[in-house]
């Protein structure tokens, strides 16, 4: 009787669910557009009094809407196996917003900002990935180009971060030149700058394999495109009319014949 009675619940709690997240759909995507762009300014030009509010009032929103999730959904484990990263995610600001004495002495080593702020680029990049993909993920094409916009921006602002102060060589010394740098890796087309930092080489790896598999299906969908213009405006299409016509003239011969028929059988 248990069993019985809980499934009914279950399946209102997931249409529930569903609905919550239908109607949140819109406000989140914003929300993690927004979030992604204060990112791309704090780790492009620092991050000021306004931009930190900002991004912790995002946070809060965030939080409560995981939250709001999480006392809903029926099966708790199961939803933290298929979010867990965005909850890692909502964990990154909080050793930011919380300033406990030991995770600060922490932070203050170099590798460690480092390895925080790689994470809370992979991490941003997962929440705007995922907004995408409810709200623009039905449109193809257009969602892809969406996404490799965020990435590229994304891309940008990490690199110039890691690589801005980390080579006594010119490099990425301006924010102009780590987009040009990832712009030519999302191309497939590379750059004679290399990473100098492992933050920077793991990024750029990242980058590199976003750019392989994009790069394919942007190749197979301009393909498709041109093929569908050839036979559109080609050869095709005078093949097609020269088809119409000649059965037309078929379908004129037929009824000329049916038409002939019954004096053929009156006359024998």
């Amino acid at each position: 009787m248990e069993r019985a009675s809980s499934a009914p619940q279950a399946r209102e709690q997931y249409r529930v669910l569903r609905e919550i997240e239908d109607g949140l759909e819109m406000p989140l995507f914003v929300l993690s557009l927004v979030w992604a762009a204060l990112l791309i300014v704090e780790l492009g030009w620092g991050a000021g009094v306004a931009i930190n509010r900002a991004a912790t009032a995002i946070w809060i929103a965030f939080v409560v809407e995981f939250a709001l999730r999480f006392v809903i959904a029926p099966g708790k484990l199961a939803f933290l196996r298929a979010n867990w990263l965005t909850l890692f995610s909502l964990v990154l600001p909080a050793l930011r917003v919380f300033r406990i004495a030991r995770v600060a002495r922490i932070l203050r080593a170099g590798r460690a900002v480092r390895g925080l702020t790689l994470a809370r680029v992979v991490t941003a990049f997962n929440r705007g990935l995922r907004s995408l993909q409810r709200t623009m993920g039905r449109f193809g094409f257009i969602y892809v180009a969406m996404l490799t916009i965020l990435v590229t921006l994304l891309g940008a602002a990490g690199m110039f971060y890691f690589e801005r102060s980390a080579s006594d060589v010119r490099g990425l010394d301006t924010f102009g030149d780590a987009l040009w740098f990832t712009g030519m890796l999302m191309t497939t087309s590379g750059s004679d700058y290399w990473p100098r930092t492992a933050e920077g080489r793991i990024l750029c790896f990242l980058l590199a394999v976003y750019a392989f598999t994009v790069f394919g299906y942007v190749t197979a969908a301009l393909a498709s495109l041109l093929l569908k213009e050839d036979r559109a405006s080609g050869p095709g299409t005078a093949r097609s009319e020269s088809m119409d016509r000649l059965h037309a003239e078929i379908a004129a011969l037929r009824r000329e014949l049916r038409a002939r028929s019954p004096d053929r059988r009156a006359g024998g």
